[in-house]
């Protein structure tokens, strides 16, 4: 009995240790890519616009990281409806941030109006055809590993088809873009409405325990009154970083692909969102490599139902308050990347209307985001749009029986919230 007695502080001690080195360890890397952006800020320097895109680039990341793990951690605190819509619109920030830029500033200067196109289609198409794929190969190789050499897939949770019947909805709502060549601004407020009863719906769903790793579970083991400062100090640094530093980002994302001679639109669509999403796919990974690949999934299946309701719904907002009108003209290459986005997005949905996501349906989505990049011409992305309405009727043939479920799910489905203490240790890093 003495011995335990005395192993008992001992254990704590090393835990109390192991929570400050990850603290410590994840503060200094940030502060570290944080640093030099806010000095260029606040001295007003004006470097070489590649060497400007990496320095402000990396603290867009940084305060992403910061953001996240503040989010997590608040899911501990958080109960209600109006707490849990907060914290989702601030966990979206630095995804979104730069592409209202781009929106907002297309309303005075037209040339912007194929950025605010091409960050949003680009961060769609990224976390389905790159985000998703992964978390399930990930997934079946760690299951393989564990004992079971049969795994093929993925198994999803009955709750998650509201999340599927709330992207399945927004996505085909979405195909009025590409029909008319614009984001009109009642469309905009037709998927905030949307955005809005999704958050309601969660808000109001069955409340399980929050699963934190890393970071995040080293705050939250915190004690109450010391976790939510430190939160509270995250969500107000990251936030201010990113407001600092999203203007600058995004101007010399575009200045810096003249100077290198690569097509603006193209580094606009694709790292842009790369930056802003990296935190979530690094976390969703780890998920997946610690045998939690469904919880992980459903994060980024949540993750596109922003995508398309709350950051489609916003542009022409932003289009409008910087001088615009009540629509956001699109081109001809612009339509084609929406319904290049919108085809993807009735593909993914149609393939996971069981709630099974199968390792052929990963490979699908994978190969064909893989298969756009030599994609130059419009009649090469026409054919890419054929393909994925192709796989998305045989799929939807196949799964026809679960339609009219996965429909019905957001009214009258019951989806899943985060909230209260977690229910496990945090793992020595």
């Amino acid at each position: 009995m003495t011995m335990l007695a005395t192993d008992r502080p001992a254990a704590v001690s090393t835990a109390e240790r192991s929570r400050r080195r990850t603290l410590t360890r994840s503060g200094l890397i940030t502060a570290a890519f944080v640093a030099p952006a806010l000095v260029l800020r606040v001295a007003g320097l004006h470097p070489d616009p590649v060497l400007a895109l990496i320095i402000f680039g990396a603290a867009v990341v940084s305060a992403s990281f910061l953001l996240a793990w503040a989010a997590e951690a608040a899911q501990i605190d958080v109960s209600g409806g109006m707490a849990t819509a907060v914290l989702a619109l601030i966990a979206v920030l630095p995804e979104y941030a730069v592409d209202l830029y781009y929106a907002y500033v297309s309303g005075h200067n037209a040339d912007y109006t194929q950025y605010a196109a091409a960050n949003m289609t680009g961060s769609n198409r990224l976390l389905m055809g790159l985000g998703w794929p992964v978390v399930v190969l990930v997934s079946i190789v760690v299951a393989r590993k564990a004992g079971d050499a049969k795994a093929t897939g993925l198994a999803l949770q009955p709750t998650n088809r509201v999340e599927l019947g709330f992207l399945l909805i927004a996505g085909v709502i979405a195909f009025a873009i590409p029909a008319s060549g614009q984001i009109h601004f009642g469309l905009g407020l037709a998927l905030l409405a949307w955005f809005g009863f999704y958050l309601y719906k969660v808000s109001h769903g069955d409340v399980e325990e929050p699963d934190l790793i890393g970071t995040a579970a080293a705050l939250g083991e915190l004690p109450d009154r010391g976790r939510r400062i430190v939160v509270v100090g995250l969500f107000l640094a990251s936030g201010a970083v990113i407001l600092l530093c999203a203007k600058p980002f995004a101007d010399n994302l575009v200045a810096a692909g003249t100077e290198l001679g690569i097509d603006r639109f193209l580094l606009v669509q694709w790292l842009a969102p790369l930056a802003s999403e990296a935190p979530e796919f690094i976390v969703a990974t780890i998920f997946a490599t610690r045998g939690k690949g469904t919880a992980a999934i459903a994060t980024l299946i949540s993750s596109k139902v922003n995508q398309w309701t709350l950051l489609i719904g916003s542009l022409p907002l932003a289009h409008l308050l910087g001088g615009g009108g009540f629509s956001l003209q699109l081109d001809q290459r612009q339509v084609e990347e929406v319904l290049l986005t919108a085809t993807q997005t009735m593909m993914g949905v149609a393939l996971l209307l069981a709630l099974r996501f199968h390792r052929a349906a990963a490979g699908t989505l994978l190969g064909l985001f893989v298969v756009q990049f030599p994609i130059a011409s419009t009649h090469g992305r026409l054919l890419l749009c054929g393909a994925y309405t192709a796989v998305a009727v045989v799929a939807l043939t196949r799964n026809r029986r679960h339609l009219a479920a996965t429909v019905r799910a957001p009214f009258f489905g019951t989806a899943i919230r985060h909230s209260g203490h977690p229910h496990h240790q945090v793992p020595d890093p």
